[in-house]
């Protein structure tokens, strides 16, 4: 680890690095906890250390003070997400987590995530492990999907719908499997593999400390947006010549988190360093990630995020250090353009003459509702399927690689289990929340269980002032970690407390403006007054097919975000 430069953060570590690096690369003793039946959850620092394993600690806030009343602890369990680059599982791996989903957690539900895999909620501890060996045995891990480390890698979505997608997707595979944790530890305590007693176990990339923060990595294909690369440490901009991969443009710095009332944190789009060959992206992975372990804050958590370092270090001097390690030096940035990042829904034929679904999933929960059998639906195509599943990063599902004399029958169960759905509108398709409440420990306010009625809502406003065939890209999340990417939203609500919200606009269709904050601190129902009013005046005084973000910057109702540091908070 290269400490001794000017670049360092001088002063008291954060207790996470005592942590880390008391840790036993990441074992603690976790092993310990699980056999600890007085407690349902993890103790002192096993807390934190479960995340390097691809799980966080929670429980039921629902029921949370009454079981303080019956003087109960907490009801404990894990959520788990699983480590899947590109979002890809087979029919049947998809049978085993339908099973486990079903027997062993507490709300039966899959849940696809804006990290473009599943997460399980409510595993109560005596499960962990059967969790752990039953994914496993189907060939799934959830190494490094939580901690500082660098988390699942996104892909744009549908590999196959052209070489050039195949292509991004095996490098994303291979940057996730470079960048992965070296330790044991995973292997020792979930799946009783032999303890390693050596001393000379390292972590030559991550090191043995890890990150300073959390990182996270996308591989994306022109035009489409759909990983939203500005959320985003770094980001591989795929670049073709005649239909063939090249190389890619190397984005860093973005992200999403901030702190209520710290305006020292604040979402920042990334950099574009430039252009890189092929042969080069392992070591460049590998450069962004060291300098950023190098350099990032380590006393700091609220400012230990890689966009935090490039804004002290400077972007200049981020980037020679990153050309220094990987012995590149980064080319002029070829021209690229992103114009949507939403996901194409219905059938998309693929190069190889397979047919690919796309079916919405509202806020990506996988379960059987009343009207909806969504889970059974699910299980029922995996059971006959020869292709996979693709999970994309805006929480739905694609039916990969289906023949075309399967297509049929494909598509009759997809409509009876309500997972094909006419009446789902543009609006629908295009909102988008974080899980939040009542599993999240973070959350101040609803935002999963809130979606559905507040684009229902918002569809009524577009009705009323004539705009019910525009859409507007509306995301909520439960706090200002940004897990719900509502700091790339033309529309986005920021939870504060029960019920009120930070509501941002101004953001544009292609993910690539942070909206500014509107109005502070307001209920549900405030906001659906304001924007009654802003639909209004932009279904009277939009410019042809001008989009609502691009209006309301337009008009002067707020003002662009150029740079985040200085006039986000203006």
């Amino acid at each position: 680890m290269n400490n001794d430069n000017k670049f360092v953060v001088e002063g008291k570590l954060s207790d996470n690095e005592r942590l880390k690096g008391q840790s036993r690369l990441l074992r603690g003793t976790i092993t310990e906890d699980l056999s600890d039946d007085v407690t349902g959850g993890f103790t002192a620092d096993n807390f934190q250390l479960i995340r390097f394993h691809g799980m966080y600690q929670q429980d039921d806030r629902d029921i949370r003070a009454e079981r303080i009343k019956q003087k109960l602890e907490p009801l404990h369990n894990v959520m788990l997400r699983a480590r899947l680059p590109g979002g890809i599982i087979k029919p049947d791996q998809w049978l085993v987590i339908d099973k486990f989903a079903a027997d062993y957690t507490m709300y039966g539900s899959i849940r696809l995530t804006t990290r473009q895999t599943f997460q399980f909620h409510g595993v109560l501890k005596p499960n962990i492990k059967l969790m752990h060996q039953t994914l496993n045995k189907a060939g799934i891990d959830s190494i490094a999907t939580a901690g500082d480390v660098n988390r699942n890698v996104l892909c744009t979505s549908n590999p196959v719908e052209s070489e050039l997608h195949q292509e991004a997707y095996e490098w994303a595979t291979k940057i996730s499997e470079h960048l992965l944790p070296k330790t044991k530890a995973y292997a020792e305590i979930w799946l009783d593999g032999e303890k390693i007693e050596s001393t000379q176990e390292d972590e030559p990339i991550l090191g043995n400390n890890y990150l300073p923060r959390k990182f996270k990595t996308t591989v994306v294909v022109p035009p489409n947006n759909d990983v939203d690369v500005h959320a985003n440490d770094l980001n591989f901009v795929a670049i073709a010549e005649n239909g063939r991969l090249i190389g890619f443009n190397v984005l860093v710095g973005g992200g999403l988190a901030m702190t209520h009332g710290d305006k020292s944190t604040f979402p920042r789009k990334a950099d574009d360093f430039g252009f890189i060959p092929l042969d080069k992206t392992l070591d460049v992975a590998a450069g962004v990630l060291t300098t950023q372990r190098d350099w990032g804050n380590r006393v700091n958590r609220k400012n230990a995020k890689t966009k935090y370092t490039l804004e002290r270090v400077g972007v200049e001097n981020f980037k020679a250090e990153v050309e220094k390690r990987a012995g590149v030096k980064f080319g002029e940035s070829r021209p690229y353009e992103f114009t949507s990042r939403g996901d194409r829904f219905g059938w998309v034929e693929g190069v190889d003459g397979k047919h690919h679904l796309t079916v919405f999933i509202e806020n990506g929960r996988i379960l059987d509702y009343p009207n909806k059998t969504l889970k059974s639906g699910c299980a029922e195509i995996a059971k006959i399927h020869k292709g996979d599943f693709r999970m994309t990063a805006n929480q739905n599902l694609i039916i990969a690689g289906v023949p075309s004399e399967q297509k049929e029958t494909i598509e009759s169960l997809a409509v009876k289990h309500g997972l094909i759905e006419a009446s789902v509108s543009n609006q629908r398709k295009d909102s988008m929340a974080c899980v939040s409440l009542p599993t999240c420990p973070l959350a101040m306010a609803e935002a999963e269980r809130y979606l559905p009625s507040a684009v229902t809502e918002v569809e009524a406003l577009l009705a009323k002032h004539g705009m019910e065939q525009e859409s507007i890209i509306y995301r909520i999340t439960g706090c200002p970690n940004g897990c719900g990417r509502a700091m790339l939203a033309e529309v986005g609500l920021v939870g504060k407390g029960p019920g009120k919200y930070n509501f941002h606009i101004g953001g544009d269709r292609e993910g690539t403006r942070i909206p500014k904050m509107y109005k502070e601190n307001i209920t549900d129902t405030e906001i659906m007054g304001h924007l009654d009013e802003l639909i209004g005046r932009w279904s009277k005084e939009r410019n042809d097919k001008e989009a609502f973000g691009d209006f309301v910057i337009r008009a002067g109702i707020v003002a662009p975000v150029i740079d985040s540091a200085k006039d986000f908070y203006e």
